[in-house]
């Protein structure tokens, strides 16, 4: 999907377009990921269930890890969210981000640090671009320390 996807504001909308008429199975693909992040929470939610039931929460450094995984899993699939730049994903973008300025003292440096800027646009989508794609192998190397813990 990062070979056809493009993180420009004028853009972005018009090569998810393209990723799913043009690109062979594209539209199968894009589909996949979609849908397979939404398996994904199922899983996880499944495993905090679980974690819960069997009173894993007593083992606070893997319980806690697994908090940070969660959160991280999370921002991935908000980054994800947006990048199709449509209505949902520019207004999604500008209430969630926008949620941070409540965060005491560093709150809106926070906010414009995400934005790039005073408000959400270029800077924006290129950012969560880039936290889309690196934040899988940050959460692939905390999921090895959360098995580590147990």
């Amino acid at each position: 999907l990062a070979m056809h996807y493009t993180a420009d504001t004028s853009l972005a909308f018009s090569s998810i377009a393209h990723i799913c008429r043009d690109v062979n199975n594209g539209w199968l693909l894009r589909n996949l990921h979609a849908n397979g992040a939404s398996f994904f929470f199922i899983c996880i939610y499944f495993h905090i269930g679980r974690g819960l039931y069997y009173g894993s929460y007593l083992y606070k450094e893997t319980w806690n890890i697994g908090v940070i995984l969660l959160f991280l899993v999370m921002a991935t699939a908000f980054v994800g969210y947006v990048l199709p730049w449509g209505q949902m994903s520019f207004w999604g973008a500008t209430v969630i981000t926008n949620l941070l300025s409540a965060a005491p003292y560093i709150g809106y440096d926070l906010v414009q640090w995400i934005w790039g800027g005073f408000s959400v646009d270029n800077a924006t989508l290129t950012r969560f671009f880039t936290f889309h794609f690196i934040l899988p192998f940050i959460i692939a190397a905390v999921s090895m320390i959360h098995l580590l813990f147990l």
